[in-house]
């Protein structure tokens, strides 16, 4: 099949440089994308008068058709095209002739796949800051109902001090919150258009590059074509932001493994999200939580390709620069299945809430607040602190919790425990009396939890809607 580009070349592509050179197995995926770029262009043509009318519409209804009949399945994208723009281009010709060879004036593809790359990533934030919503409404589901569920918090994986189930929720909460903030920083920065800034230089053509980017909901044109054309640092910018969701998820899964491991027996994932063991009839694995963990490396993977594939290209387009695709895709692809996937094990799991009280009572979790205790009787804290040394020594040689000691036992260690250590040293009395501005305390999560109901109500991009509305 002759080349966009062939006139210029007397003989042709080696097939294998053809194979090698051509996109169309991967850039197929933003079809769409590259067929709503390619209406506003023309659109834009046939008001500036560089097309007539006629030619504008002929073009716009014959683009309609073919977006279509590929939706329909009744055109396919195959690998005779180099790439998605040629497949749409040769379609075009195909079915209107002449006047579709119109479509590329004042156009270079250079600027058209900045262009659909753009516009397919800007899609692709607003529907992880979607599914990253969904999440989030599960986890203040869970916040709610467990404000006085009382589990043991952990340094270093050592029980440290006790705390909610809500105030672990919440936790996760805030990671999401920011990675959608993130989204958002990113959305703002990337929103405006290369489409116009040609191979590199602009083009003599008297093109409203203001009118076709709000055609597509951008909020202007980008100021430099060489930069228009070769800037990807928002798709840096967005793979960086994915690798962090996926931290935060892989942190996330690292915990649900261990609470549902048979020594913690703190969850129980739903049937819906675990799997069998073919040897174990016993074995009930965390498959999904397993899985998410290990696809955090190959989003990774797709940050540091394309910083890897970045660092060295000088201005304006390389060719270098079609590997921001492939792996790019796949990261989108993976964090959007992991987060949805993530967010219904969550949903359905099941919390074993007395075996998590049980396991902070058991773990000294209270012991911090023991030794809070002396000092508000007036026992110097270091002095304090040996102290309750001392006494968790004895505990674990007893067997025992701090609280079953019995009143004479603790005044053998220091005569100025009363009868009010009990009290003092409860699970819900370490909980409740931490009140100040995210501690776990149920007073400290209601105001937490009124400003993330708040928060959720909030449209994200906001800007970006009004833009598209203005349309």
């Amino acid at each position: 099949m002759a080349q966009l580009w062939g006139g210029r070349f007397t003989k042709e592509t080696d097939q294998l440089v053809y194979q090698f050179n051509a996109s169309i197995s991967f850039d197929k995926k933003f079809f769409r994308q590259d067929i709503e770029g390619s209406k506003a262009h023309v659109a834009m043509l046939g008001k500036q008068e560089i097309l007539t009318k006629q030619e504008m519409q002929d073009i716009i209804k014959c683009l309609d058709e073919i977006m279509q009949d590929v939706e329909a399945g009744k055109l396919q994208i195959t690998e005779q095209y180099e790439d998605i723009h040629s497949f749409v281009e040769a379609n075009l010709i195909e079915r209107i002739g002449d006047t579709g060879k119109k479509l590329h004036t004042g156009r270079s593809r250079n600027d058209q796949v900045a262009l659909d790359m753009r516009l397919y990533t800007r899609l692709q934030i607003l529907e992880t800051d979607g599914l990253l919503k969904e999440l989030l409404t599960v986890l203040l589901r869970l916040m709610k109902e467990n404000t006085d569920t009382i589990m043991p918090g952990f340094t270093h994986l050592q029980k440290a001090q006790p705390i909610t189930l809500s105030h672990h929720m919440g936790a996760y909460f805030e990671m999401f919150k920011r990675d959608r903030m993130r989204l958002s920083d990113i959305f703002e920065r990337m929103n405006y258009c290369p489409l116009g800034s040609g191979a590199l230089a602009g083009t003599t053509y008297p093109l409203d590059r203001d009118y076709t980017a709000k055609l597509m909901g951008f909020y202007g044109p980008t100021l430099n074509s060489m930069d228009g054309v070769s800037d990807r640092d928002y798709l840096l910018e967005f793979l960086a932001a994915l690798s962090t969701i996926m931290m935060h998820l892989s942190r996330f899964c690292e915990e649900i493994i261990i609470w549902n491991s048979n020594e913690y027996q703190f969850v129980e994932i739903d049937d819906a999200y675990s799997t069998g063991s073919s040897i174990m009839p016993q074995k009930k694995n965390p498959d999904i939580a397993e899985l998410v963990r290990g696809k955090t490396g190959r989003v990774y993977a797709a940050l540091v390709s394309l910083l890897t594939t970045m660092k060295g290209i000088p201005l304006a387009y390389n060719k270098d620069m079609q590997e921001d695709k492939e792996l790019a895709f796949d990261a989108m692809d993976t964090v959007k299945n992991c987060v949805a996937l993530f967010t219904g094990m969550v949903d359905t799991m099941k919390f074993n809430r007395d075996v998590m009280r049980k396991s902070a009572n058991n773990g000294f979790t209270n012991a911090t607040d023991a030794a809070d205790y002396l000092v508000k009787k007036g026992v110097p804290f270091r002095d304090a602190h040996g102290i309750i040394g001392q006494i968790v020594l004895y505990c674990i040689e007893k067997n025992i919790a701090i609280d079953d000691m019995k009143l004479e036992e603790l005044q053998k260690f220091s005569p100025v425990f009363a009868k009010d250590v009990y009290e003092a040293v409860s699970m819900e009395t370490c909980v409740n009396t931490r009140c100040t501005t995210g501690a776990p305390s149920r007073t400290a999560m209601e105001q937490v939890i009124a400003i993330e109901e708040e928060y959720l109500k909030e449209e994200a991009f906001q800007e970006f809607a009004d833009t598209i509305s203005e349309k």
